[in-house]
């Protein structure tokens, strides 16, 4: 039997500017995506992955969007349960091809389970977003983040931070080990109610906007079945078209904030980066074993 190979995605329109204000046309975020690839696609490949797309550029609403879109023919899909018990399809890209045509439908951004599709109940990392409310300065936040770092070790579990392509930073914890949605919602409810009842005047573990001010929300509520966070090497839609960076922590003191990286600056970091800056994320293995007996469940 002959199989025929499907023909590449093409970027159609490939001059329409998406970010009109900064120049930037479809065909560059294509051509943002091709040259990050090797760093962004271990990050969305084989998650159900939700994309927010602009298909009349970033001046006008975008959409997420979960399921798969008809005439898609690169891009995978999984079915699942959802919360309801109902069955339903998920966008699951596997290679570059599906995210390149994911950008030829307009997506932007994109944001990712914490688990893979051969292991749906099971997320292998975790994310702490700090979210800073106003009146919080950016080298607030970073001490914030590197604070947290330093209560996760006594905790034994290491972290990882990236900037979101916002004001915020996302402090990340591999697992790799077994792991179910339950002990991660149970453990990461604690941690960050924990951390806000100890210093109360800088951090909340509370959603309301009115809790913000002057402190930053640890957004714990990431770590649950169907949640999402945005990807690391992601383009974010917003001005300037920022970049959510993979950082060491060495290195977070000499970045300047949250979106200091764009869709430009990135690609020079790409090419001045010598080693990954998550050496050692997809292969450490890390259990809740012993977190989940520190931290006793929140009542909150």
């Amino acid at each position: 039997m002959t199989i025929t190979p499907r023909p590449e995605p093409v970027v159609t329109h490939p001059q329409r500017l998406v970010f009109p204000a900064d120049d930037i046309t479809k065909q560059d975020i294509a051509n943002y995506y091709q040259a990050v690839m090797p760093r962004f696609l271990p990050g969305i490949a084989s998650r159900p992955t939700s994309v927010y797309r602009f298909p009349e550029g970033t001046t006008k609403p975008g959409f997420f969007q979960k399921h798969p879109m008809r005439g898609l023919q690169h891009v995978e899909h999984i079915t699942l349960h959802e919360e309801s018990g109902a069955m339903a399809d998920y966008i699951c890209p596997s290679d570059a091809g599906a995210v390149i045509e994911l950008v030829q439908y307009n997506a932007i951004e994109f944001h990712p389970w914490a688990s893979r599709a051969t292991s749906l109940e099971e997320p292998d990392y975790l994310v702490f977003d700090l979210d800073p409310g106003d009146g919080v300065s950016w080298p607030e936040a970073t001490d914030a983040a590197r604070w947290i770092r330093g209560r996760l070790v006594e905790a034994s579990l290491q972290s990882f931070v990236r900037t979101t392509g916002g004001k915020g930073l996302h402090v990340v914890v591999p697992l790799h080990t077994s792991c179910r949605w339950d002990d991660a919602r149970q453990f990461t409810n604690a941690f960050a109610h924990g951390l806000a009842d100890e210093q109360p005047a800088s951090f909340t573990a509370k959603a309301s906007k009115a809790e913000r001010k002057g402190r930053i929300f640890i957004d714990y509520l990431r770590n649950t079945r169907g949640a999402t966070s945005v990807a690391s090497w992601s383009l974010r839609a917003r001005p300037g078209a920022p970049v959510a960076m993979p950082m060491r922590w060495q290195d977070l003191g000499r970045c300047a904030s949250g979106d200091a990286f764009d869709i430009r600056s990135a690609r020079r970091r790409l090419s001045r980066l010598r080693s990954e800056p998550w050496e050692g994320f997809a292969t450490m293995r890390q259990s809740l074993e012993k977190p989940l007996r520190i931290y006793a469940p929140s009542k909150a």
